[in-house]
């Protein structure tokens, strides 16, 4: 056959840094803290919803087909469920749209939108699969950074340290410009926009009549220790006066009741912005698994029920038993704090997340030897660098080395940046703290091997 060329839109055709860091953890049997899942049991009433509906294979209403949009069990629930978190009517029909999980729901948003040559705004570090589907739908992705402000390292850092300059972002304002991409809670650091910063950035987008894809996964894992430092708990960008108007907003049900491997997502958006996505949609995937939408949608009904008990009543005993409000929270808060003094005692240094279930670890201080070599000339080895012969960030060879060597997987940061940023980002690797108790000792012994 003649020599073809693939589509160009997505630039260089290699795998993710997914494929290749899960496949190197499954060949060296590693402690993972690398893939965002967790590794402890799902809320029992989620996972007995699905064994209840396995039980009637008589439902066609389960076993068939639904509604290509949505099962309308879940359309209903989430349109009450954001009609309340963001303070507007959400239509089921026209601004509910169920997919794939949150991937296809950012694949459609910007291939519903964007056309050749229209700019798109990132903000970095963020999560790597944004730039290659801009690309792919003919945008052009165009990054701003947030800075972290260094100057409170000696109290310890945290997500919110790093900020967000607004007159970079005018900088990079064109005549093509036509989206920003904001993720909030951000992944892999763990930042929670505050009130003001989302205004000022709303300001902006109205400024310069911007569409925004919201990517707000995380917006369940708020410790509570984050809402009384900032005062406030998660601001939903759409929240925001006239936002809804121009915001996508991304969720996934994956993220809100730790069944990742369920792949079930969703848009929210007004029907002007959402009927483009919705027309793409249906000449793709068409339908998403009837079984696991309608167990989703049991799994909020029965945190709506709380929600609206709590509102009658103002007692907040019944948030108790709220797993989004609550339990998953509390969940969260301990097993970030026990991560975070594991790395201290390793000699890393954390910057603490506000939200999600990643957090971030400075290596530079790292003082490991071995056959009288340093940390850093180890890893400069050529059997830790790219297969390719790629001049990659110094990141990337320690992730290797710590998963080949010490059996111990994570991520690098600078897989997070855009090509021209990654070599200031390479001395901090993501870790993922929402793992099981024996999952976090065993990367204990393993980091502390490191100061030996």
């Amino acid at each position: 056959m003649t020599k073809r060329v693939p589509n160009t839109n997505f630039g260089e055709y290699k795998q993710s840094i997914w494929v290749e860091f899960t496949t190197l953890a499954a060949q060296t049997k590693a402690v993972n803290l690398g893939q965002g899942f967790p590794d402890t049991p799902c809320p029992s009433f989620v996972s007995d919803y699905l064994k209840e509906i396995a039980d009637h294979p008589e439902r066609i209403d389960y076993m068939q087909y639904t509604r290509g949009f949505g099962d309308p069990r879940l359309t209903l629930a989430l349109s009450k469920l954001y009609s309340r978190t963001l303070g507007v009517n959400v239509n089921q029909n026209n601004d509910v749209l169920v997919t794939v999980g949150a991937y296809l729901a950012l694949y459609y948003s910007f291939t519903a939108w964007l056309n050749k040559g229209d700019e798109v705004l990132v903000i970095e570090p963020t999560y790597d699969s944004y730039v290659p589907q801009i690309s792919a739908a003919g945008g052009v992705p165009v990054p701003v950074i947030l800075k972290l402000d260094k100057s409170n390292i000696k109290n310890g850092l945290s997500s919110s340290d790093f900020k967000l300059d607004m007159s970079a972002l005018e900088e990079k304002v064109t005549p093509k410009t036509k989206m920003l991409v904001l993720t909030n809670p951000n992944n892999p650091i763990g930042k929670l926009y505050s009130r003001k910063e989302l205004e000022e950035i709303a300001k902006f987008v109205e400024k310069h009549d911007l569409i925004v894809v919201s990517d707000e996964v995380y917006e369940w894992h708020i410790p509570h220790s984050t809402k009384k430092i900032k005062g406030e708990g998660m601001i939903r960008f759409a929240s925001l006066p006239n936002m809804y108007d121009r915001t996508i907003t991304i969720g996934s049900a994956g993220k809100a009741f730790s069944i990742t491997g369920w792949k079930i997502g969703w848009t929210i958006a007004p029907e002007h912005l959402s009927l483009p996505i919705r027309m793409l949609h249906q000449n793709c995937t068409f339908n998403v698994a009837t079984p696991l939408q309608v167990a989703i949608a049991r799994g909020f009904e029965k945190e709506l029920a709380l929600f609206e008990n709590y509102d009658k009543t103002g007692d907040e005993k019944l948030l108790k038993d709220s797993y989004l409000l609550n339990i998953l929270p509390q969940e969260l808060e301990s097993r970030r704090d026990e991560l975070a003094e594991i790395l201290k005692k390793a000699n890393l240094t954390p910057i603490i997340p506000e939200a999600g279930y990643f957090m971030l670890a400075d290596y530079s201080n790292l003082d490991f030897q071995e056959n009288g070599k340093k940390i850093f000339e180890i890893i400069n080895e050529p059997k830790y660098g790219s297969v390719n012969g790629e001049d990659e960030a110094l990141d990337y060879k320690f992730v290797r080395w710590l998963c080949i060597e010490r059996n111990l997987a994570t991520i690098p940061l600078s897989a997070f940046y855009s090509k021209e940023f990654k070599k200031d980002n390479e001395y901090t690797i993501r870790t993922c703290f929402f793992k099981s108790d024996s999952t976090l000792k065993k990367a204990e012994n393993i980091l502390l091997e490191l100061k030996k």
